[in-house]
């Protein structure tokens, strides 16, 4: 079909055509190419990749208390699930927060001129946050077991991480909030900084009791935490003076009430990005 235009004639798009294409080709196809970008850039990758497993090695394999009894497995294995949490929230946090930075800095606008609509657009950006943050789970559960560390039989292995994973997408909310906030990334890098605060506050880093502790449960990574470790511990944690027991359902209600929170911030951040564009 050909339609008339003021600078002369051009062909209409086909029907045809345009039934042929396939959103879900259209995500897959970007998400694979913006998976190869990302995992271009090593000098970010190192430390979303390599600082997860380190920490593991310090504060897990070369300890004492390593092979001490923990749930289905050892301290060791816990530890190692505690630093597998943080490299994925860093990793969802940065990737979400780039992709933020990214469309305010005119990358939205050069995508509006190909056919890929918003909502492919951000579901591309999910699966590549989740192949992101997949990549330090692996890399230290590899480097955990093969150090002595241990979490249970292998199904509890492929549990744990699917949790933390998808748990962690979560953070991407928080990502997005600092990306749409400020559109820097310095301040997506220092959104990334701040997860070490509360990855403390989250029991990651070192156990902690009394008030500190009570305080910790009402913090977002520690609701990430005890789900991740569900699979091995059930809910016990182990405190500097004594070990306590979180229930299933407080675990979840922190989860979700978290991720309700960073997604009204979101909101409220897109809202105000687009206010003052």
């Amino acid at each position: 079909m050909i339609t008339s235009t003021a600078h002369g004639t051009q062909a209409a798009p086909s029907p045809v055509s345009a039934a042929r294409r396939s959103p879900v080709l259209a995500v897959l196809r970007y998400a694979a190419y913006d998976l190869r970008r990302n995992l271009r850039m090593v000098e970010s990758l190192f430390f979303v990749i390599v600082l997860p497993s380190a920490l593991y090695l310090m504060f897990g394999a070369l300890t004492e208390f390593g092979d001490f009894p923990a749930g289905s497995g050892n301290v060791a294995g816990t530890i190692a699930v505690s630093m597998a949490v943080y490299g994925a929230t860093v990793a969802t946090t940065s990737i979400a927060g780039t992709a933020a930075v990214e469309r305010s800095k005119g990358w939205g606008r050069l995508l509006g001129l190909t056919p890929m609509r918003q909502a492919e657009y951000a579901a591309a950006k999910v699966l590549v946050a989740l192949a992101i943050a997949a990549l330090p789970v692996i890399v230290v559960f590899i480097v955990a077991a093969l150090t002595g560390a241990d979490i249970g039989p292998i199904g509890t292995w492929i549990s744990t991480g699917l949790i933390t994973v998808a748990a962690s997408a979560m953070f991407a909310l928080y990502g997005l909030t600092f990306g749409l906030l400020f559109r820097s990334e310095s301040a997506v890098g220092a959104a990334s900084g701040l997860l070490v605060v509360l990855a403390f506050f989250g029991n990651l880093f070192m156990p902690l009791s009394g008030t500190l502790l009570e305080i910790a449960k009402f913090t977002p990574m520690y609701g990430l935490k005890g789900l991740a470790s569900w699979p091995q511990m059930e809910g016990m944690t182990t405190g500097m003076n004594a070990a306590q027991e979180d229930s299933l359902l407080g675990l979840l209600v922190n989860v979700l009430a978290w991720t309700a929170i960073f997604a009204v911030t979101t909101l409220l951040a897109a809202r105000r990005s687009t206010a003052r564009a």
